[in-house]
C-alpha cells in the first residue's frame, strides 16, 4: 500500500476496526444525552435499562430489528420513526401483537437533567416520557479504505465479513461495528 505522501507499507494482513459515523438528526438535547440515555445498542446498554419506558427512533428494517431486541428487555415500548412508517404488512403485524406503539411526528426537543432522558418534545406539542430511547441511525463507514481495496459491503453498508471477521479479500479483516451486521441476528419479532 502506498500513501498520499508515497510512504510504502507491506503488511501479510490488514485488520480494520475504524468504526463507523452515526448521521444523528440535529435535535436540541441529543448531544447531551447521546450514550448516556439516548443509546445505539441493546447488547451494550440492554441491561441498564432492562424493564423502563422506552423508546426507539428508527423506521423500516432496521427499526423492526432493534425492535425486535428490545422488546425482549421491556414491555413498555414505543417506535418513533420521525415520519411515515414504513414497515411491511407482517412487521406492522407483528409490532401490534407485541403492543408496540407507533409515533409518526417528528422529535424537536429531548428534555433531560445532565443527560438522564426524561421526555421527548414532538412537532405537534406533544411530551412523551421515556427512561431511555435507543436511536437506530443511518451511518458511514469511517474510513474508506476498505472501499478502496476493494471490499464488499451488506446491503446495510457493513464490511462484510465471515465468522472468522475475514473481508471479501484475501488477508483483509474487520472488527467492530464498521462490520457488525446485526441482521445475522434472528429474534423474538421474527419467529
Amino acid at each position: 500500500m502506498e500513501t498520499k505522501k508515497g510512504e510504502k507499507f507491506e503488511a501479510k494482513k490488514l485488520i480494520f476496526a475504524t468504526g463507523i459515523v452515526d448521521d444523528v438528526p440535529n435535535t436540541k438535547g441529543f448531544w447531551d444525552c447521546w450514550r448516556m440515555s439516548l443509546i445505539h445498542c441493546p447488547f451494550c446498554h440492554g441491561y441498564e435499562f432492562q424493564n423502563k419506558k422506552t423508546g426507539i427512533i428508527a423506521n423500516s428494517e432496521h427499526g423492526f430489528h432493534i425492535t425486535s431486541l428490545v422488546n425482549n428487555l421491556t414491555n413498555d415500548l414505543t417506535i418513533l420513526t420521525r415520519g411515515k412508517a414504513d414497515f411491511t404488512e407482517e412487521q406492522n403485524q407483528k409490532l401490534k401483537q407485541n403492543n408496540i406503539n407507533i409515533i409518526e411526528t417528528e422529535i424537536d426537543e429531548i428534555q433531560h437533567q445532565s443527560g438522564n432522558l426524561e421526555s421527548l418534545i414532538l412537532s405537534d406539542g406533544k411530551k412523551m416520557s421515556f427512561n431511555a430511547v435507543y436511536g437506530a441511525f443511518h451511518f458511514k463507514q469511517h474510513s474508506e479504505i476498505p472501499g478502496f481495496l476493494g471490499c464488499e459491503f451488506t446491503k446495510n453498508g457493513h464490511i462484510k465479513i465471515d465468522n472468522l471477521q475475514k473481508t471479501t479479500i484475501p488477508g483483509v479483516y474487520a472488527c467492530g461495528d464498521n462490520s457488525c451486521d446485526a441482521f445475522r441476528c434472528k429474534c423474538s419479532l421474527y419467529r
